[in-house]
């Protein structure tokens, strides 16, 4: 009987290292033994450890394998702090910077809006020379026109703007629907993507997200559930991992040196490459629950939802204030 529990334990005990193994806090504490071995030296670790009694040695082991666990679990009640220092919601202490990262993003709008202007005025532009040789050919003919009139025809037929200013435009106009109004802005790139998504329902339809989340997240069909679950369990993994590179820094304070790079490199990967991405299409997925599924807040309430686009704002308005006041 022991020995089926112990082969037992060591089969679950095996799962749980291979669990384990690909972890950030695994690779924390791997890099804390890399720290311990530049320190002490290899040999002087494993002939201390060796000379323990081997039922001592796979405590040390099981033991590592806890710390591992338990670091990894209570790093994990950390994701929405995280993410919300991520966003931008920092202590008052850091109000100047925050102020500062948020004229940043204010210039860097104006920018893009006058980007974007010039770039459709150019477009509008064309598109009338392209009706007036249009015009010229119907009731004139081709003829009419000379050869150059005739290429720019053609270009213009194809595409009213170069594939270069096009593909600017579409980033410009990316860029502007990732950036809210401007008493919303947020002094990071990851909040300025969550604070658009919260917004815009309230925009369009006059429902408040942070009201009425809650509400219309028990609505929601399972399948729409899941994708929510899904995207926000990765935005939930990029911040970790982000909390674990800045952590990792703490060994280069013992003398590993190469700590710094790694952490560094590792806490801007998980933020611009991940956890950008990862916000972006929770986001979208937040704003869609909204589009396709508000209606089932309507029900659930018993409110008829009016089919006026201006009219539904109102009266979104006056939903997310009865939800918000009983009123």
């Amino acid at each position: 009987m022991t020995a089926k529990v112990m082969e037992s334990f060591g089969s679950k005990l095996a799962e749980q290292w291979v669990a384990t193994l690909l972890t950030p806090a695994f690779i924390f504490w791997l890099g804390g033994f890399l720290t311990a071995i530049q320190r002490l030296g290899l040999n002087t670790l494993v002939t201390q450890y060796t000379a323990y009694p081997e039922p001592l040695q796979i405590a040390i082991l099981v033991g590592a394998l806890c710390i591992v666990a338990a670091s990894a679990f209570v790093v994990q009640r950390f994701d929405t702090p995280i993410i919300r220092f991520l966003e931008g919601y920092w202590h008052p202490w850091l109000q100047p910077v925050r102020q500062v990262r948020i004229a940043h993003y204010h210039q860097h709008k104006q920018v893009l809006i006058q980007q974007s202007q010039t770039l459709r005025t150019l477009e509008a532009r064309q598109k009338a020379r392209f009706q007036a040789l249009k015009t010229i050919i119907e009731t004139q003919g081709a003829t009419s026109l000379n050869s150059t009139e005739r290429d720019e025809y053609r270009q213009l037929n194809e595409r009213l703007l170069t594939p270069t200013q096009q593909e600017t435009l579409t980033r410009v106009r990316l860029a502007l629907h990732n950036l809210p109004a401007n008493p919303d802005l947020m002094p990071t790139r990851m909040g300025n993507i969550l604070r658009t998504a919260e917004r815009r329902p309230l925009e369009k339809y006059g429902l408040d997200a942070i009201i009425c989340w809650s509400r219309l997240w028990l609505l929601l069909p399972e399948a729409a559930k899941k994708d929510l679950q899904d995207a926000r369990a990765d935005l939930n993994n990029a911040a970790r991992l982000w909390l674990w590179s800045i952590l990792f820094l703490i060994w280069a304070a013992l003398g590993a040196w190469w700590a710094v790079p790694l952490g560094i490199l590792s806490a801007l990967f998980s933020y611009y490459t991940w956890a950008i991405a990862a916000a972006t299409t929770y986001g979208d997925l937040i704003e869609a629950s909204f589009d396709l599924h508000r209606q089932l807040l309507y029900q659930a309430l018993g409110w008829k939802k009016p089919d006026d686009p201006k009219e539904e704002r109102r009266v979104g308005q006056q939903l997310t204030d009865y939800l918000w006041r009983g009123f």
